[in-house]
């Protein structure tokens, strides 16, 4: 009797999700989707799994949430891999999160999905901060996928939104005091293009699993205008329903940029 209730509850399941589906490809899809990734620890602590198992869920995700991007035709995926505040957590978290980083981000650039969609992979943060195989990782995929344009994967890794603005701060007063930019010059388009990553639009929709209602030091400057959507389902968990939600959330309100 529990096998044949989950075949229905599967199938009404897969009959809502087709259904909303259609209804968000009909509506304005958001051209740039960022991600706080959260709830990989929780995920696998309620499962009584390895907490390593839950970070490698979570990577396996990330692979899932590209390919709907690519479907629904979100050009520019933004994720919060891997925070400066994260160096914080236990050395062999660490050392396992750091390898996960440099096989994924190898696998990224290997992947026949990823040369046949066309995705652009781009590392923000402090690269100072990594270990020089996930440096070597993060050059890697960056090289292999260079020439793309269709999409783009932006992986924030050793990241800090308040340190990526102080940065910015930091080069546009070099600029200043050789000369070449006048204080007077400085404007929003000045500061935007000293981020880390310049001439990307800003987020639409900024989207966080995990229940929490924070941002977390994350995309401080560019999401000023951003759509917030959080979802209590942690990351690992996080189905292409969920994401339809998100996205038809966005959809439902009136963008107005303060007008």
């Amino acid at each position: 009797m529990t096998q044949l209730s989950d075949i229905i509850k599967d199938q009404a399941y897969s009959h809502y999700e087709s259904k909303l589906e259609r209804e968000v490809k009909r509506g304005k899809i958001p051209g740039h989707v960022a991600v706080i990734m959260d709830g990989n620890r929780r995920y696998a602590q309620e499962r009584s799994e390895d907490v390593r198992q839950g970070h490698i869920k979570g990577k396996d995700k990330l692979e899932e949430v590209l390919d709907w991007c690519v479907e629904l035709g979100v050009k520019v995926l933004t994720v919060y891999a891997f925070s400066t505040e994260n160096f914080s957590r236990k050395e062999d978290e660490v050392d396992f999160l750091m390898d996960l980083l440099e096989k994924s981000l190898i696998s990224f650039a290997n992947d026949e999905r990823i040369h046949r969609n066309h995705v652009k992979l781009k590392a923000i943060g402090d690269m100072s901060m990594i270990p020089d195989k996930v440096a070597d990782a993060v050059a890697y995929a960056e090289s292999m996928t260079s020439g793309y344009t269709d999409f783009n994967l932006n992986m924030a890794i050793a990241y800090s939104g308040r340190q990526e603005i102080k940065d910015a701060i930091k080069g546009i007063a070099r600029k200043v005091k050789s000369g070449e930019l006048e204080v007077d010059d400085i404007d929003e388009s000045i500061i935007s293009g000293h981020m880390y990553s310049p001439g990307l639009p800003d987020p639409d929709l900024v989207l966080r699993t995990s229940g929490e209602l924070r941002v977390s030091n994350f995309l401080l400057w560019q999401l000023a205008y951003s759509e917030l959507y959080f979802s209590d389902v942690y990351w690992p968990g996080f189905r292409k329903m969920d994401f339809l939600r998100a996205i038809r959330a966005y959809q439902q309100r009136s963008r107005r940029f303060g007008q």
